[in-house]
């Protein structure tokens, strides 16, 4: 057994601990087993590859134009700390758990099955549905990119030939078919082998961006700065000035929710884990190195981008190239746009890329049909990457991004919700003589903090600002306190980390129960902003989701015996289905 950090991989045992897992139990090869060949420097690239380039490249031109004005920085930062939250439980369940899933295997493992189907569907619209927003938004470039040639070229009959192709109309975008579709392609070729395409451009986008940062950083105006939150974004602010910090207008926090989309990078690391080699040390490095990098990215370019250019004349589809056209610097527009529509396909590869292997666990626990489980020779998921990859297809070329958006951002917070719930019930457990007082506080203290989400915006809205409504939001907020340190004082914590090996070492998550639940309120808080159709879509999603679920629990039952045989039962390893521990050899 190797010695250092990540040396075992680890899991939660029936009673709470923490078991070792020999490596050697897992080295004999299944036909449902996927290989362990992706570095730190591949899980990296896939984080940052991942986010980076949505967040940028999509996003931050709208939030400033439409929610946040020049404080679109604030909305990056306060989805960035809620992130760094919830991105240090998935460092820790990530090392604990180091497998094919993510969120879906996390709450399988602490709150049972149908906890799971939940975690599943909001990360299914993580991947495919943001999957399908970037080749969209990509292919909405392309269309805008050629509505800026000159007029001579506009006059020609190719050109009129040409846009009614990219642009036919009736909601259909052509370009984002063929970006999708070649992304599909690609993956079936398997992980390992588009890996190398993924490191290059992950790469050439962090390039890019760096430069854009810089670049709008040295054109940035102190006057396109002021008002820093304009009246249209701000007025329904409390003045005191530190709630003015902490509760800015509504259109800010609106903003860090929908800003939500661009923070996808480290569950992407989670939900491939298990290629990953030596995922307990790898894994929650990958997560932190990733976070690092591009939370410093979206606010160094979300302030330039700010300052560059007065917030109503930011373009919502095209900030940054439009943007250096508006100040005379179409050398740097041109390098913008060509960049971007380089780069995004690789967000558009890496962000499906998970989607099979979510899956695939599905499957194995009978909650998708088999089909998704089935591995070919070189270990490819070449079935659910064609169904995953068809459904994406079809979402990016007749949906447009803003219908996507919210219901995707929502979708993120629950599954970062559900993660940072799942490492206080590994960390935590009820007294002996109250058995379920810490799922129970757990509850409550979700629904508290959901209220008080809604208390609170509507005691920042303006003609809400009653004695009664401020009341009932302090009582509440109160009670969520209350809740939180009741928890911590009163749950006591489970013994963590048994080894022979003295160097043996698994990243935890810091200051728990304080941080989970710190990140549990700030992501309910920040769902409490959307409109109500967004909050119907989403609960209406997930709703439809279980129904699902349930309907199909007779056919679980019959195929409950499908992986039954794989591994002998007393293996020693604390897992339902051996595969998900999956194989180390390197793959032909």
């Amino acid at each position: 057994m190797q010695s250092g950090y990540g040396a075992v991989p680890v899991s939660v045992s029936g009673n709470g601990g923490v078991e070792d897992h020999s490596v050697n139990a897992c080295q004999t090869q299944t036909n449902n087993e996927l290989h362990r060949h992706l570095s730190l420097f591949d899980l990296v690239c896939v984080g940052v590859g991942a986010t980076v380039g949505s967040g940028v490249f999509v996003l931050i031109g709208l939030i400033s134009h439409t929610q946040a004005g020049p404080a679109v920085s604030v909305s990056w930062l306060v989805a960035g700390v809620a992130a760094c939250a919830s991105g240090l439980c998935y460092a820790e369940l990530g090392g604990r758990f180091p497998s094919v899933g993510s969120s879906y295997v996390y709450a399988k493992e602490t709150m049972g099955e149908c906890a799971a189907v939940v975690a599943g569907a909001c990360l299914t619209l993580e991947y495919t549905g943001s999957a399908s927003a970037v080749a969209r938004s990509w292919g909405d470039k392309v269309v805008s990119f050629a509505q800026t040639w000159e007029d001579e070229a506009v006059e020609s009959a190719w050109y009129r030939f040409m846009m009614v192709m990219i642009d036919p109309g009736f909601g259909i975008n052509p370009c984002a078919f063929l970006i999708s579709t070649g992304s599909v392609l690609l993956l079936l070729d398997g992980v390992k082998e588009s890996k190398s395409a993924t490191n290059f451009f992950s790469t050439v986008n962090v390039s890019l961006v760096f430069f854009m940062a810089t670049m709008s950083l040295i054109l940035a105006k102190s006057e396109n700065m002021s008002p820093f939150i304009p009246p249209e974004f701000g007025d329904d602010y409390i003045t005191v000035d530190i709630f003015l910090f902490l509760f800015p207008g509504g259109g800010v926090i609106r903003g860090a929710t929908s800003s939500f989309f661009g923070y996808i990078g480290f569950d992407e690391i989670c939900c491939i884990s298990g290629e990953a080699i030596d995922p307990t040390r790898n894994v929650p490095r990958a997560i932190i190195i990733t976070l690092i990098v591009v939370t410093s990215l979206y606010c160094a370019s979300s302030i330039g981008l700010a300052g560059m250019v007065p917030y109503e004349d930011i373009s919502g589809t095209s900030g940054f190239p439009d943007g250096f056209r508006y100040r005379g610097y179409n050398w740097a527009a041109d390098i913008t746009a060509f960049g971007e529509l380089a780069v995004l396909p690789i967000v558009v590869l890496v962000t499906i890329m998970a989607q099979p292997r979510l899956n695939y666990t599905m499957a194995l626990d009978g909650v998708l049909p088999e089909v998704f489980a089935k591995v070919d020779d070189d270990g490819n998921l070449r079935s659910g990457t064609k169904i995953a990859g068809a459904i994406m297809v079809i979402i990016a070329t007749v949906v447009p991004f803003a219908y996507l958006d919210d219901l995707i951002s929502s979708g993120i917070l629950i599954a970062f919700t559900m993660t940072d719930t799942s490492v206080i019930l590994v960390r935590k457990t009820s007294p002996p003589d109250k058995p379920f007082m810490l799922e129970m506080l757990l509850a409550i203290f979700h629904i508290l903090s959901l209220l008080s989400g809604f208390l609170l915006r509507s005691c920042l809205s303006i003609g809400a600002t009653g004695n009664a409504i401020r009341a009932l939001t302090l009582l509440s907020s109160t009670c969520t306190v209350l809740i939180g340190n009741r928890i911590r004082t009163h749950c006591p914590s489970k013994m963590q980390w048994h080894s022979n090996e003295p160097n043996s070492v698994l990243f935890l998550t810091p200051f728990v129960p304080t941080l989970p639940l710190f990140g549990c309120f700030v992501n309910l808080y920040l769902i409490s902003q959307l409109e109500v159709t967004g909050l119907c879509a989403i609960f209406g999603f997930v709703g439809v989701a279980l129904l699902l679920y349930f309907y199909s629990l007779h056919r679980k039952k019959q195929h409950a015996g499908l992986f039954a045989n794989v591994m002998p039962a007393d293996n020693g390893i604390r897992t339902e289905h051996p595969e998900r521990m999956l194989s180390m050899p390197e793959a032909k």
